[in-house]
Order: structure tokens, then C-alpha cells, then sequence
């Protein structure tokens, strides 16, 4: 994203979002998350891998202990276009047959995002109804996935559910959702 018009469109997409949803961030200031955005390529270039591939994103917090805001992925639903994804590169190589094309935790380290945590998307539920007919991987703790586990999340029956699944599945409605910290 080398040319200010990408930036531009880019910023003006999440703005507008911004404004449409004001629940989802009451304390924040729009003009004060624009200004880290204007300062970090990076960040901008993630933002705009997770708007590309359907994810929606939104700040959706403020981390005081690293002065970062927080964005979310916030679509309805997983992204399609990071569906079909085994959990990560240990999962993916140990397939022998049928392999996904990619794993959540690669596809989320080349768009420099981090998959959401439980908490994370606890949180995120707070905010809206998500994955009401998907559901998403997340950041599975080290001693699940030591014994070929890995926990993903949905919405059903008003209620928030985690669940396990070898690391090694993969589902057409099964993505992930990942945080990018500003």
C-alpha cells in the first residue's frame, strides 16, 4: 500500500465503520486511531489483508498497559475467504491426504494478525452476534495443542460455545478471526 489513495480508501472504509457502530468503541476517538494508522504501514498493510479477505475490522478496544488500540474482525461471520483451514503448519504437515490449502495460525502470521483468544472472543460476543453459522479457530493454550488438540468458538442458542477438534480438521464453515494490536 505504497500510494495514498490506498491509505486513503482504506482509512475512509474503516472510519465509515467506525461511526456505524459506535457501541463497539464509546471511549475511543476515531481521530486518535487514525493518527497511530497514518504513522504504522505495517499495521495498515494488515488492516488492509483483513479487510481484503472479508474479516471487517474494527477497533473494538484500548490496551492501556501498551497504549495499542485493538481491532477485531467483525463480520457476521467467519471470513469465507479463511475457511477450509486446518489450525496450524504441525496440523498441515501431519495430513497425509485431502490437505486444506493453508492453516489458520500461517494464513494469520503472513497478515501479521494473531488468532483471537478465548477471552478475545468472549469479548467479541459482548458486542454483537458472531459466527452464528460458522465458527472460528482460536489461539489454542500450548497444552492442548501438545496432544493434537485445538479449541475454535461459535454463537448458538444465545450462547457463546468453545470446542475442541484435532488440529488437523478442517471445515467449509470453520475459519478464523484474529486481532491486530495499533
Amino acid at each position: 500500500m505504497k500510494d495514498s489513495k490506498s491509505h486513503d480508501a482504506l482509512l475512509q472504509t474503516l472510519k465509515e465503520r467506525f461511526e456505524k457502530n459506535m457501541p463497539r468503541h464509546e471511549n475511543i476517538k476515531w481521530s486518535e486511531v487514525e493518527e497511530k494508522l497514518r504513522k504504522n504501514e505495517e499495521k495498515l498493510k494488515s488492516l488492509q489483508l483483513m479487510e481484503d479477505s472479508g474479516g471487517e475490522p474494527d477497533a473494538v478496544g484500548f490496551d492501556e498497559k501498551s497504549g495499542e488500540f485493538l481491532f477485531f474482525d467483525c463480520s457476521a461471520e467467519s471470513p469465507a475467504s479463511r475457511r477450509s483451514f486446518c489450525y496450524d503448519k504441525t496440523a498441515l504437515e501431519k495430513r497425509k491426504e485431502n490437505k486444506p490449502k493453508n492453516s489458520a495460525e500461517e494464513a494469520a502470521n503472513f497478515m501479521g494478525i494473531e488468532l483471537l483468544t478465548e477471552e478475545q472472543y468472549h469479548f467479541l460476543q459482548t458486542l454483537g452476534k458472531f459466527d452464528t453459522k460458522t465458527s472460528s479457530w482460536l489461539k489454542t493454550p500450548e497444552n492442548i495443542r501438545k496432544l493434537g488438540g485445538a479449541i475454535f468458538g461459535d454463537f448458538r442458542y444465545d450462547t457463546v460455545f468453545i470446542y475442541h477438534n484435532g488440529a488437523e480438521s478442517y471445515y467449509a464453515a470453520r475459519g478464523f478471526r484474529g486481532v491486530l494490536r495499533v
